[in-house]
Formats: structure tokens, sequence, C-alpha cells
């Protein structure tokens, strides 16, 4: 009767005996509920970590995804850039015979991880101009007379002429100029007969007439926005070698505009620091390396009056006085003239070929140069 009891309810209420037992069972969960908490943090951990995970995939994806992308992309320029600079398809021949004659002629590419390190060459030039004095006759040369040729006539009406820059040589005229002697040869600037266009490299007659009267020079020159505009430093240069020195910059119309752009504006006087900008019109040849040459070989039809001259490719910066330059490699050595030896290359045939393996110009072109060279007498040296 007791059991039977206990399962009676009292007014809607249990038993003493029923309320002990439910008591007991609630007080043991409440002390469970620990266990219950770490259980429920634990199902929780374990959605954190999968949700970490898949971040974690995703974020390598992407990673991996813009790798592609950009190994791609430098992919494609490459192949552009190889396909805008390569040779011609005529040089292709050539090019395979250089190939296969590379162990005779060493043409090989140089390892591109061993690169030579160049030391700047040891120069005693003096510390001032104070003291310069120029040498009197102290060079042994023989005097003649020379002019040069300003104008061509054809040959013949029924000819095609086509107007050049260094005009129409022959071959015994070429070889008659060598000779020390009075006489009148082909120097470039040779204009064409009446009627037919000018053979380039115009200039102002202002900047013709400035020109003709320095006494020393030293310029240089960029065509088709090739290069930067190098500044001589201006606090290494003496007050008398500003006075007295020409520094001359030659331009074309699209490397002054380049220039512009990047904020050097020539002066009222025509300067841009020590540099006077001279702006050749109607350049003579398309290949702007072939143009450069023109002021760089022909200095002493620019500047018909100047005593000496000091040509400074684009790529360099002028860090020293012209003055102490020409009393170091000219005065001290009693030389008449001084060329800078290449720092990796010394002879024409090395030219040569780095010309050929940076496909500079046609190959069939350069082969042909190099052979009028040699049966000139020019050896070909390795």
């Amino acid at each position: 009767m007791c059991s039977g009891m206990a399962l009676l309810r009292n007014n809607g209420e249990l038993f003493p005996e029923r309320r002990v037992i439910i008591d007991a069972a609630l007080n043991s969960i409440s002390k469970s509920d620990h266990g219950s908490k770490v259980s429920r943090r634990g199902r929780r951990f374990g959605r954190i970590t999968k949700h970490r995970i898949l971040r974690w995939i995703i974020l390598v994806l992407a990673l991996f995804s813009i790798f592609l992308t950009i190994y791609g992309l430098k992919k494609f320029l490459q192949a552009k850039l190889e396909s805008r600079f390569s040779m011609p398809q005529q040089d292709l021949r050539g090019e395979r015979s250089l190939k296969e004659n590379s162990s005779l002629y060493n043409v090989e590419n140089p390892p591109k991880n061993k690169r030579r390190k160049h030391l700047p060459c040891d120069v005693g030039l003096r510390q001032s101009v104070g003291a310069l004095i120029e040498p009197k006759n102290y060079i042994n040369f023989t005097q003649f007379s020379l002019d040069y040729i300003d104008r061509e006539e054809k040959t013949s009406q029924k000819d095609f002429y086509e107007p050049r820059f260094g005009g129409h040589p022959t071959l015994e005229e070429r070889e008659n100029s060598f000779y020390v002697k009075n006489q009148t040869i082909h120097c470039g600037f040779v204009n064409g007969p009446s009627g037919y266009p000018n053979t380039g490299f115009d200039l102002d007659e202002k900047d013709r007439a400035y020109m003709s009267s320095c006494k020393v020079a030293v310029s240089s020159c960029i065509f088709g926005s090739s290069d930067f505009l190098r500044r001589p430093t201006n606090r290494l240069i003496s007050q008398y070698s500003k006075d007295n020195v020409c520094f001359v910059m030659f331009l074309d119309d699209q490397t002054l505009a380049k220039l512009l752009a990047e904020g050097n504006h020539p002066d009222e006087r025509g300067y841009i620091g020590l540099w006077k900008v001279v702006i050749v019109e109607n350049l003579p040849y398309k290949d702007m390396r072939r143009t450069g040459k023109v002021p760089k070989f022909l200095s002493h039809r620019l500047f018909p009056n100047s005593r000496y001259s000091i040509w400074l490719d684009s790529k360099m910066r002028l860090t020293s006085d012209p003055m102490l330059i020409i009393e170091y490699f000219l005065w001290r050595r009693k030389a008449e003239y001084a060329i800078s030896n290449h720092y990796d290359r010394h002879s024409v045939w090395e030219e040569v070929l780095q010309n050929k393996r940076l496909n500079k110009f046609n190959h069939a072109a350069i082969d042909e140069q190099f052979n009028f060279y040699e049966s000139d007498g020019l050896p070909r040296c390795s």
C-alpha cells in the first residue's frame, strides 16, 4: 500500500517521497551542468574549426589564382615583346647559321647570373682650372685645307635620284678622302639638286650662329624620347667653363614634348640647366640610333670654329669640368683625340656579334658593312 501511495497525487501535488526523488534528480543535473556546457562548447568549437579551415582553403585558392594571373600576364607581355622586336623573316637563315657557327666565333649569350662588375677608372684630374695653360704647338700634324660638298647634282636625267644625308660618293672618292691633302669631300649635310627635298637634320639659323661661335663644345643628343635628360653637375663645373664652354643638347620635337610634360621647361634663352637646347627638324633617318650618330661623329661640322669638343652619351652625366678633361686626356699626353675603351668589348667584330644578339639592326646589313671593313684591311679579332 505504501508503494502504491507513492504514485498518487494529493490535490495535484506529488507526495513528499516523489518530491524527494525529483529533487535529487534535479540536484544531480545541476551538478553536471558544467559538463553539459563543456559538451556544448565542444560542439561550438568544432563548428568554428570547420569555418576556419574553409576560410583558409578559400584564401589559399585566391592566392593561387592571383599567382596564375600574374604569371600568365608576364608570359603574355614577354611573348608580345618578343614578337615586336623579333628579327625579320629574312634574317632567320642568317641567325641559324650564326648559331651553328657559335662555337667558332663565340657568339653564345653569356650566362645571365654571371654579370661582370665594372669599377670606375681612376682619372687624375687637376683640382682646379685656375692654373691651366693651353700648350702651344704641341700637336705634330700636316696642315691642309678641307672643304665639304653641300649639294649634289644628278648625273643623268634618266636615273632615279634619292637625296641622301651623306651624299652619293663613289668608291674612288671615298678612298681618296682618307689621304691628307687639300680636297673637297662628302661629309654629311649633302643636299640634293634643286627641287628635291632636303636631306635632313635642319637647324634654326640662330642655333647655327650660336654653335659657330663656340670654341669649346660639349654636346649630346636625345631623339625619339629614348632617354632622360641628365644635367651636368652644376657645382662641379667651374665658372670659367660655364662662361666659355658651349653645352649643347640636340633634341627632336617628340623628346621636347616629353621633357615639357615632365616639367623640364627651357628658360627664355633656351637653356635647361647648363644645356642649350637645339631642336633638330626633319631627322635624316628613321632609326634613332643612326640619327644619333650625326652629332656624335660630325661635331666638326656642327661646331665649325671649335678647337675642342667633347661628346657625352645621353646615358651619362657630366660630373667633371670639361677643361680638366681636355687637359688630362689631350694636353698632358700631347694627343689629338681621346676615345674611351669599351668596358666589355675591344674589337669591331665583338661589337658586330653583340649587335646581332640584341637584334639592333638587320643581320644581313651588319654583315655587309663588316665585310666592307674587312676588304679595307680591318682584321676579324675574337
